[in-house]
């Protein structure tokens, strides 16, 4: 039988501190939720009933009305989309989440298939993305009619020591079906297996959110946005505080940052019942939910398009246009469900580097590394690597160098077998005539 969360874990998760410490080495984690005064009552039997349940936790959920997602449902649920939720697992049995929740992977427990979650953190991320909408209590979602596919990467510490576990568990959601991909971790590294990864989910059409970090009284933010929200072409996401008009304090942004959402005085589903949270890991899915809305609503639609369709229906804060602190502004759904005239594109819009990868997004930004995916050498150059290949990529300057002279060799064969075939046509003719 699997191990489930008890009333002491639950609680103790809350201290956990706020900021991911990077990928060389260093255990990295996600942001945990705030700590609740009745954290402790609700893992436990209740004689009365406790504020937090019933009717009052979707009062709770202010961002519901500040997002407008009543005005967004009228034109879609989220149907048909499946979103991975790269995190601690999910309690797929929590009831804001019955029947929302598809078999996963276990990548930190050889028994698990994801649906155990002894953090807390990932089952808060997944019913803000897809709590269900079926009657008038608990935690609803921004898109309540997807389904979540959970992938563990996170230990019981909320940590993770390699970032190739969280590769592995980006390519195996991309194989098994994620429309969109939810990371709601990170850190102050970088992770070149991490980003071929990325590029694998890009190369297959694939909407990847994360969030931008929180700051602590122990990591200044200085060290500016995590990884993997900085990588090219990912929708990374600030917080907003209650209301989406100020940018939360304890969210890092820096040029990177591309949209933000609500991130503080949420409720969140967890194992056992609610409690409050705050951080950019509960905006990121915000933002995953409204992916999903859209792909809902235009199946054929490509994940660039998607991209850019949120981007370019925020409700622009701070400085006009874009901004290191609020990116393009703050989501909102029901526009980028509804606005006319968003141009076509035909790459992600996010995808600045100068030579983009498969399909027109980013490329990873070291070499050796890439599998079914490209990969770029120091000096700039791009080589592509056959699909499932392990290894190192040949640069394409290395290979054009290689053919070079058995290219003239084959064009002067070509030409020369042409002038023959030629002349004998025309002494064939010449003599018919």
């Amino acid at each position: 039988m699997k191990d489930r969360p008890g009333p002491a874990r639950l609680v103790a998760v809350t201290t956990v501190a706020g900021l991911c410490l990077g990928f060389s080495g260093v255990p990295a984690f996600a942001a945990a939720p705030e700590s609740h005064p009745p954290a402790t009552a609700l893992s436990g039997p209740r004689t009365e009933p406790e504020p937090w349940l019933g009717d009052s936790v979707r009062a709770e959920q202010w961002h519901v009305k500040t997002l407008n997602l009543a005005g967004a449902w009228t034109y879609s649920y989220g149907a048909g989309v499946t979103v991975a939720v790269i995190d601690s697992g999910v309690d797929a049995t929590h009831k804001d989440l019955q029947g929302q929740v598809l078999p996963g992977l276990d990548l930190v427990d050889d028994d698990g298939d994801g649906d155990t979650d002894l953090v807390g953190h990932g089952t808060t991320v997944s019913a803000i993305i897809a709590g269900r909408n079926d009657d008038s209590v608990g935690v609803v979602g921004i898109a309540p009619k997807a389904k979540i596919l959970p992938v563990r990467v996170l230990d019981r510490e909320n940590r993770y020591d390699d970032a190739l576990i969280v590769a592995k568990g980006v390519r195996w959601a991309v194989d098994h079906g994620a429309r969109v991909i939810n990371l709601s971790l990170g850190g102050n590294g970088s992770s070149p297996a991490l980003a071929a990864a990325l590029d694998y989910a890009f190369a297959k059409d694939v909407v990847v959110v994360a969030c931008t970090g929180n700051a602590s009284a122990s990591a200044s933010s200085s060290s500016g946005v995590w990884y993997p929200a900085r990588e090219p072409g990912v929708i990374a996401v600030a917080g907003m505080e209650k209301d989406g008009d100020v940018l939360w304090s304890g969210s890092i942004t820096g040029k990177e940052t591309v949209v933000t959402a609500p991130a503080t005085q949420l409720v969140g589903s967890r194992p056992g019942g609610y409690w409050r949270v705050q951080g950019t890991s509960f905006a990121a899915p915000m933002v995953s939910g409204t992916a999903a809305l859209v792909r809902s609503r235009w199946p054929t639609m490509s994940a660039a398009e998607v991209v850019n369709r949120i981007i370019k229906t925020t409700k622009d804060r701070g400085p006009a246009g874009r901004d290191s602190q609020y990116g393009y502004g703050l989501i909102d759904p029901t526009a980028a469900l509804t606005a006319e005239g968003v141009p076509a594109v035909l790459r992600n819009p996010l995808d600045t580097t100068a030579s983009p990868g498969i399909a027109g997004f980013g490329n990873a930004p070291a070499s050796g590394q890439a599998q079914s995916a490209p990969n770029s050498t120091g000096d700039g150059l791009v080589g592509a690597r056959h699909p499932g290949a392990y290894g190192t990529a040949a640069r394409a300057g290395e290979a054009q160098a290689a053919g070079s002279s058995h290219g003239w060799w084959a064009a002067g064969l070509m030409f020369l077998i042409s002038v023959v075939a030629a002349v004998l046509t025309f002494r064939r003719f010449a003599r018919l005539a």
